[in-house]
C-alpha cells in the first residue's frame, strides 16, 4: 500500500508515518510537508534512511505540489496538513481558512480525479462546546474558534465531494493529543519544557476549562484502523475518557516535576474559550479500538521524553517562537 502523507513532520502526522513503517511492513510512505514553523523535519530523522519512506517539501495550497505528490500514485491519502494552533487562529484567521479549507480543496480534486481513499484528520473542536454528555458523529458542528471553523469547513467539503463525487473518503476527529515530538507551543510540552528552564507556567483564567486527554501513538492507532476499515462517508470520533480541567492537569505535571503551584501564573483567558470538549467513541470501538494509555502512566512517559530530548526543543524555543511568547505572557 502507498499512501499519501500531507503534513507529516507535524507531531500527529510524524507519529503516524512511525507506527505505519512499524506495524505494515509492505507499506510505502510518501510525506508531504511545506515544513512551517511547526513542521520540524527532525520528527522523523530515525526513519529517514527506511527506502519505504521518501519526503517531498510542498504546499497543499499550491496545486503544483499536489500534482507532483499524487504523480506518485498513492493507494490512500491522509490530511493531516493545518494549521492547529487556537491562539494563532484568534491573530492570524487567514492562514486557518486558506490552508485547511483551500488546502483541503486541493486535495479532494486530485483525489476525484485519480479515485483514492482519503482521511480527513479532524479535531473534536468542531462540535463547539459542552457543558454534560458527549458528542456523537451525528451533533451538529458549531465551532467557536476561526481554527475549529476552519476544520469544520474542510469536513463538510469531504462530505460534499462524498455525496456529489462519490468519491471513498472518512472524517477522524480526535480529542487533545499529547506525546513526543509536539511542538512546544501546546499546553503540556509547554509546561514541561518552561518548568525545565525554571520558567512559571501560563495557566488560562481559573484553569476550569475540561479536555480529554488521549496519548498520541493510542491516537495513531485509531486513524491506522478508520482509514484501513471505517465505512466510506463516516466520520469517527477518537477520544480516551479521560478528562482534565486544566488546573487538574496543570498539578498532575508539577508534582511529577517537584514543582509547586508557586510555578503557576495565572493569565488572561483565550477568547472565546471553550470550557469542555468531549466526544463519544462506541462508533470507533465498534472496529476494534480502545486507547490503551492510561493519562497518568502517559503524561509521566511524557515528561520523560522532554527530560530526555533537550536537543530537541531548546533549539524551537528559541527565535520566533521566543519573540512569540513574549508577546503573548510577556516574561513568564
Amino acid at each position: 500500500m502507498r499512501l499519501l502523507v500531507t503534513g507529516g513532520c507535524g507531531f500527529i502526522g510524524s507519529n503516524f508515518i512511525r507506527l505505519v513503517l512499524e506495524e505494515h511492513s509492505e507499506d510505502e510512505v510518501l510525506n508531504l510537508d511545506k515544513l512551517t514553523y511547526a513542521g520540524n523535519p527532525e520528527n522523523l530523522r530515525d526513519v529517514e534512511g527506511d527506502p519505504r519512506y521518501s519526503f517531498q517539501q510542498g504546499d497543499i495550497c499550491d496545486a503544483d505540489d499536489v500534482g507532483k505528490a499524487f504523480a506518485w500514485n498513492p493507494d490512500m491519502v491522509i490530511n493531516f496538513a493545518a494549521e492547529t494552533h487556537v491562539d494563532r487562529s484568534i491573530t492570524s484567521p487567514e492562514d486557518f481558512v486558506k490552508t485547511d479549507v483551500l488546502g483541503t480543496y486541493r486535495l479532494l480534486e486530485q483525489v476525484r480525479e485519480m479515485g483514492v481513499r482519503f482521511m480527513q484528520i479532524s479535531t473534536d473542536e468542531v462540535y463547539g462546546s459542552i457543558s454534560e454528555g458527549s458528542f456523537s458523529e451525528e451533533s451538529p458542528l458549531q465551532p467557536n474558534s476561526p481554527y475549529a471553523a476552519s476544520k469544520a469547513g474542510a469536513d463538510l467539503l469531504v462530505r460534499s465531494y462524498v455525496r456529489t463525487y462519490g468519491i471513498d473518503a472518512v472524517i477522524a476527529r480526535s480529542s487533545n493529543n499529547y506525546g513526543p515530538y509536539q511542538y512546544p507551543e501546546k499546553v503540556i510540552p509547554l509546561f514541561v519544557t518552561n518548568l525545565l528552564e525554571g520558567r512559571r507556567v501560563p495557566l488560562y483564567g481559573e484553569g476550569r476549562n475540561i479536555r480529554d486527554w488521549l496519548y498520541v501513538r493510542d491516537n495513531c492507532r485509531g486513524l491506522d484502523l478508520v482509514l484501513r476499515s471505517g465505512q466510506s462517508g463516516e466520520a469517527y470520533n477518537v477520544g480516551a475518557g479521560q478528562e482534565k480541567t486544566n488546573l487538574e492537569l496543570t498539578r498532575a505535571i508539577l508534582e511529577i516535576m517537584g514543582k509547586g503551584e508557586e510555578s503557576i501564573q495565572n493569565v488572561p483567558d483565550r477568547l472565546g474559550h471553550d470550557l469542555r470538549y468531549s466526544v463519544e467513541t462506541s462508533k470507533i470501538k465498534a472496529l476494534g479500538w480502545s486507547p490503551r494509555m492510561d493519562f497518568e502512566s502517559g503524561l509521566q512517559r511524557t515528561v520523560q521524553w522532554y527530560r530526555d530530548h533537550a536537543a530537541w526543543w531548546e533549539p524551537i524555543k528559541s527565535g520566533e517562537f521566543r519573540r512569540y511568547y513574549a508577546e503573548k505572557y510577556g516574561d513568564i
